[in-house]
């Protein structure tokens, strides 16, 4: 019966990857590994990989085994990193060329990328002449690049010839690479010259040449681009496919839209991530000690900010004995302060990311921040000090309280904008390391400010 019902889960690949989970788990409970193996491989590729990421490691082991030796490359494609490397470090260099044989030449660069150099050498050396000189020309361009990106399987035609020619020509393939929308016109030295739309070349008088209806206004990808500048372009033009080009203008390959959205998945996912302290392709259920060992710099990190923030608290003992209102309220500012900062910090993150804040822009950005602290500080350090006069009876403790809440958000807004402008001008992570700054900042001011002015009343 459980096979019977997981069987006819199977049949829809549009429910939830959850009920694929449930339904295999079940199966593979109840002992029936041919009927799992049979499930399992009626899905896409993409599922499969999603089934596998969302494993414990023992169930994804049992199902990875249970793939199909030809599915193996392109489900190895759509698994993260930490995935991908548990499964390639199991494997002879030989069966790693065997798995990756068929697959883009980006996306076999992208497996390879993070293995060691020797296991590289040996999947190399496992290749055809052919195959190893187009996957060493992607390699030999850093993976946050368009080089790192580019795929070498193109069409490209010359400009004299006649579009009757070319769809001659497109016609004696079985089939032309996966998002080809334009074909792309070279000369004899491989120089860029233009690019002819399908939609063109279908509708176009077969007697005309390709460079009566070749688009030469066109924006080729250098080379040495980074990779995020790539995903702007794609998005600002709407591109499928892009052509990418060298210093001299010779035509290297091509990158294409599905390439793109894995570059703006991966930066999504490091920018949330990131601010948390984790790496952007950890495993979900990786094993205790790796999980540990990765999330406990930053716990130590966060550890030495906190005592940071102690100390400070430590040098106002004495008001605090005296004034015991202090220790209820103290946190309240230092976490009004966070709050606003994170605010501030996110959207400028987002910003850079998005290509959005230079030179040009970045001190509006600051003047207007200020503008909204003010504002906000205002008006939330008046309803602070009337709840607080309200709670204690006590006036200067209402004062002392708004002018702390003042000082804190000012603070938190500037460093929200400064802090990442000037962590991505010495090439550090904003989203990284961003948050444990603006932390410590917001506590120490916060309690600083409050304490402070306590005592000096007091």
């Amino acid at each position: 019966m459980v096979i019977l019902v997981a069987e006819n889960l199977f049949q829809d690949k549009t429910l939830l990857t959850q009920d694929h989970l449930r339904a295999l788990t079940d199966a593979l409970d109840s002992g029936a590994f041919v009927q799992v193996r049979r499930m399992l491989n009626h899905l896409p590729a993409p599922t499969i990989a999603h089934l596998l990421e969302s494993s414990p490691i023992k169930t994804r082991e049992v199902l990875w085994k249970m793939v199909e030796k030809d599915n193996e490359g392109e489900v190895l494609n759509y698994l993260n990193f930490d995935i991908q490397t548990d499964i390639l470090n199991k494997l002879s260099p030989e069966e790693v060329a065997s798995i990756t044989e068929g697959l883009d030449t980006d996306d076999i660069a992208d497996i390879l990328q993070n293995l060691p150099e020797k296991v590289i050498y040996g999947v190399l050396h496992a290749m055809d002449a052919q195959d190893r000189n187009r996957l060493v020309a992607v390699l030999s361009y850093p993976e946050d690049s368009a080089g790192g990106l580019l795929n070498t399987d193109t069409i490209t035609v010359r400009r004299s010839h006649t579009l009757d020619v070319v769809l001659r020509y497109l016609r004696r393939h079985d089939e032309i690479p996966e998002m080809t929308d334009n074909i792309l016109v070279v000369d004899r030295d491989d120089i860029l010259l233009g690019i002819l739309p399908l939609r063109k070349l279908l509708v176009s008088d077969p007697d005309q040449t390709v460079e009566d209806v070749m688009i030469t206004d066109f924006k080729a990808i250098p080379v040495a681009m980074d990779q995020k500048e790539v995903a702007h372009l794609f998005e600002q033009m709407d591109w499928i496919s892009a052509p990418v080009v060298d210093e001299a203008g010779k035509l290297l390959g091509r990158i294409t839209i599905d390439d793109i959205v894995d570059v703006i998945r991966e930066e999504s996912d490091h920018s949330i991530k990131s601010m948390a302290g984790l790496g952007a392709a950890e495993d979900t259920f990786a094993p205790v000690l790796r999980t540990a060992r990765h999330r406990a710099v930053w716990l130590g990190i966060n550890l030495i900010t906190a005592f940071v923030a102690s100390a400070v608290i430590s040098q106002f003992s004495a008001t605090i004995d005296k004034v015991v209102a202090l220790a209820v309220l103290m946190s309240i500012v230092a976490s009004m302060g966070g709050i606003a900062g994170n605010q501030t910090q996110t959207m400028i993150i987002r910003s850079m990311a998005l290509g959005q804040i230079g030179s040009t822009n970045s001190m509006w950005l600051m003047k207007r921040e200020v503008a909204v602290a003010t504002i906000n500080s205002l008006l939330w350090g008046f309803v602070a000090a009337a709840v607080t006069v309200w709670w204690f009876n006590d006036m200067t403790l209402g004062y002392i309280f708004a002018a702390a809440m003042v000082i804190n958000l000012m603070t938190a807004a500037l460093s929200g904008v400064f802090l990442p402008l000037a962590l991505r001008s010495i090439n550090i992570d904003p989203a990284l390391a961003g948050g444990v700054i603006l932390t410590t900042i917001t506590d120490v001011t916060g309690f600083l400010s409050f304490l402070g002015l306590a005592s000096f009343f007091y």
